[in-house]
């Protein structure tokens, strides 16, 4: 349960830092300062999506599961920001089954996710980067990307992806699953019934 708590109070504050990190925040603020004179609604929206993003980040991880519903409430405020910023470079489908909404996930598992594939791939308004998030029969979360990945290696330590299998070792839960065939990355995060 400690080790629990511990990994859970790391991927908190490595949302955080991937989040309050100087380059996002200035990226979100530049595109807040640009809506602000061009459309004030919405970058009212933006403000309001962007409060929600940091809210949720300093409020989970104090019970280490938080329900799928919230998770995609969570990971659509996070999205709207990245959208701003992308425009039609970026798209997001979701194919969610209602009757596992009120199942179980570490937080942060989707922002950590979608991230991973901002980071690592082109973002092209001619060929938008495409996240798909889905629910299967066997009650697993599926996030799905399409791979343009950049021309320039983008460091990567692993440690996100590390953390969501750490989380789902130490709660004794099915292993989740990667998936790279070269056109598509995959991961495949078991749900947990509560």
């Amino acid at each position: 349960a400690e080790q629990l708590k511990k990994e859970n109070l790391q991927s908190q504050l490595e949302g955080l830092k991937g989040q309050v990190n100087p380059h996002f925040l200035f990226n979100s603020l530049n595109s807040l300062s640009s809506l602000i004179s061009e459309d004030p609604a919405k970058a009212e929206k933006f403000l309001d999506e962007m409060s929600k993003v940091y809210r949720y980040m300093l409020r989970t991880n104090e019970d280490g599961l938080t329900t799928l519903e919230t998770e995609l409430q969570f990971i659509q405020s996070y999205f709207h920001l990245l959208k701003t910023r992308y425009n039609d470079g970026l798209e997001m489908e979701l194919k969610i089954d209602e009757k596992l909404l009120h199942y179980l996930i570490p937080p942060l598992t989707l922002q950590i996710l979608v991230e991973n594939a901002v980071k690592h791939n082109m973002i092209l308004r001619d060929s938008p980067l495409v996240i798909q998030l889905m629910t299967t029969n066997s009650r697993k979360l599926v996030v799905t990307n399409n791979l343009q990945r950049k021309k320039r290696m983008v460091f990567s330590n692993k440690v996100g992806l590390n953390n969501i299998h750490n989380k789902y070792r130490l709660m004794k839960q099915e292993e989740i699953m990667i998936r790279d065939d070269g056109k598509e990355f995959s991961v495949v995060v078991p749900l947990i019934q509560p």
